[in-house]
């Protein structure tokens, strides 16, 4: 079971590396979080945020851009 620490800091990555891809792919916050969630991105940030949130966030915006495009998601 999750603890609530561990529960916000899941909360605090995911919201931070929604607003990273926004500004990366110069898409509005809204429509980020649309991408991500119509093409995997979401379900793959909260079962491997842990693993994400270590390393520098280009890693994981580059995970979640290739994840995107290997279901579907446009270039």
């Amino acid at each position: 079971m999750e603890s609530i620490k561990q529960t916000s800091d899941k909360i605090s990555f995911v919201t931070f590396i929604i607003i990273e891809f926004a500004e990366a792919f110069k898409m509005k916050k809204t429509d980020a979080y649309q991408y991500l969630k119509k093409y995997g991105g979401l379900d793959f940030l909260f079962e491997h945020w842990w693993a994400l949130h270590t390393d520098d966030k280009y890693f994981a915006l580059r995970d979640l851009y290739a994840i995107c495009l290997d279901n579907g998601g446009k270039r």
